[in-house]
């Protein structure tokens, strides 16, 4: 039987620091990474004071697209896309390097403007963050520093800014002597650059910050690495900032966390965001999905809708793994108006309600493994998926909801997404509603009312419903055993 087979998509981004190449296909909706490869070619620094790329750094560029040259041959042209940012914008000499890669590539390299940059950006992070509202999208590159304010697909605001993490490394750390001095040059440096887009960008506002870069990325493994959680505050900027410091020199640099080939940028990447930070006041910032590659990928995908993305996500999990999704539907809206029979006040986080739908569409995951240590399989599946649309934190949370959504009772362990009262409370909303939808039929929901206070939970259920459902007036009597043994009162009535 013949197979329709999913066309192949690449993304090239020459960057002014390295050269990536994204692979993807789309599956269920979804994108599906097949293959990512990066080589460090730092092209900025190759550049003069005259702005001309040294002949070395263009050799470097070359050597790298032949070897993506080899994964092209198999892909649909229209299917490529290949752009070149910041070092090459600014280059004189651009067209010398640009008529050989083209030869070496067999595709065509446009060299975009730092609007076309920003927009593309905001593009790869839309398609693969979440959060509703305004964003602050910030993209620390080699050579450019990109910041844009848009909500859903739409940016209002869009901005590059001729600093970087290697052309700040150059002008502020060329001695490669880490100091409180070189890094104050940095940072004011880094601040004056800022200046001219502060008051715009502060009367436009926003609700969250995301940053969609390798400095971000790097933070975040630092901060994992050394028991933090994902969310990069200055505070913690300030603190990797000392840790640095008492390194003294940038080949000495040996963070707990940070990569062998992060290391020479990561200064001047810190100095810059930390200006980020303190020009405009930004209180957190998370790591985003995608950005610059992504925005190219979803650019060529005309299937793909602009929908909420946490949505699509699921949608598209359901779909690849063959999930009953009338009845997660109905575990959904049960769970939903069990939570706000609470009270606004009983879990305070927006995001909680989101992370407890989530959980009720895809608790039945780990069925598609086995039915045996189904809450462990669902938790390895969340905990490896890419989940475009939900943070690192959030997979945690997830996987740790699924992994004990029926049966043996524990706490939520530590996590960062919600708070830990939160966490728990839905987790045991998440439980209860499995139990109510037990029948898998809509027509069998019994109307029931929660009543909230504290840790107390109190389940209303309809006259006579219990002698007319003795299981599922059995495994609700369990439950709050279960529940009452954590120290959780919950009393069916």
């Amino acid at each position: 039987m013949d197979t329709a087979r999913s066309p192949l998509y690449a993304a090239i981004d020459l960057g002014s620091n390295s050269f990536h190449m994204l692979i993807v296909r789309e599956v269920q909706g979804s994108v599906q990474t097949l293959a990512k490869i990066k080589r460090k070619v730092r092209l900025a620094a190759g550049l003069d004071q005259n702005l001309h790329l040294s002949r070395d750094a263009m050799q470097r560029g070359w050597d790298c697209l032949s070897l993506f040259a080899e994964r092209l041959q198999d892909i649909a042209p229209q299917n490529i896309r290949i752009v070149a940012t910041a070092a090459l914008r600014s280059a004189k000499n651009t067209d010398v390097f640009i008529e050989k890669a083209n030869q070496i590539l067999g595709h065509p390299i446009t060299v975009i403007t730092g609007e076309e940059e920003a927009c593309t950006i905001y593009q790869g992070v839309a398609h693969t963050s979440g959060g509703k509202g305004k964003r602050l999208v910030v993209d620390i590159g080699g050579a450019s520093t990109e910041l844009i304010i848009g909500e859903g697909f739409d940016a209002a605001a869009l901005t590059s800014l001729d600093m970087g993490c290697v052309t700040w490394l150059e002008q502020h750390f060329k001695d490669r002597s880490l100091t409180e001095a070189s890094f104050d040059r940095a940072i004011e440096g880094a601040k004056h650059v800022l200046a001219p887009i502060v008051e715009r960008y502060r009367s436009l506002g926003w609700d969250i910050c995301v940053g969609a870069s390798g400095t971000v990325q790097a933070l975040q493994e630092i901060m994992i690495a050394q028991g933090m959680d994902e969310v990069i505050t200055l505070a913690k900027l300030h603190r990797l900032r000392k840790q640095a410091i008492g390194f003294g020199q940038v080949e000495e640099l040996d963070i707990d966390g940070l990569t062998l080939e992060r290391a020479l940028v990561f200064p001047s990447g810190l100095s810059i965001l930390i200006a980020i930070f303190k020009q405009f006041d930004i209180d957190s910032m998370t790591l985003a999905g995608g950005a610059l590659r992504e925005g190219l990928v979803y650019g060529m995908m005309n299937t793909m809708q602009q929908q909420d993305i946490r949505i699509r996500t699921i949608q598209s999990i359901q779909s690849r793994y063959q999930l009953d999704t009338e009845h997660a539907n109905n575990v959904a809206s049960i769970a939903t108006n069990l939570l706000r029979q609470c009270g606004d006040e009983w879990v305070v986080e927006p995001i909680a309600e989101d992370m407890l739908n989530s959980a009720a569409e895809l608790y039945e995951i780990g069925m598609s493994i086995g039915f045996k240590k189904d809450g462990e399989h669902a938790a390895y599946l969340i905990k490896n998926l890419d989940l475009p649309g939900f943070t690192q934190a959030q997979k945690q949370l997830l996987a740790q909801l699924l992994r004990q959504y029926r049966e043996q009772l524990q706490p939520i362990g530590a996590q960062s997404a919600l708070s830990a009262t939160s966490a728990n409370r839905i987790l045991r909303i998440l439980r209860l509603a499995i139990i109510l939808c037990h029948r898998r039929d809509s027509q069998a929901l019994p109307i029931v009312t929660l009543n909230a206070e504290n840790d107390a939970l109190n389940l209303t259920l309809p006259n006579g419903w219990e002698a007319n459902n003795p299981l599922m007036s059995a495994e609700l009597a369990l439950e709050a055993e279960r529940q009452c043994d954590q120290h959780w009162p919950l009393t069916i009535v």
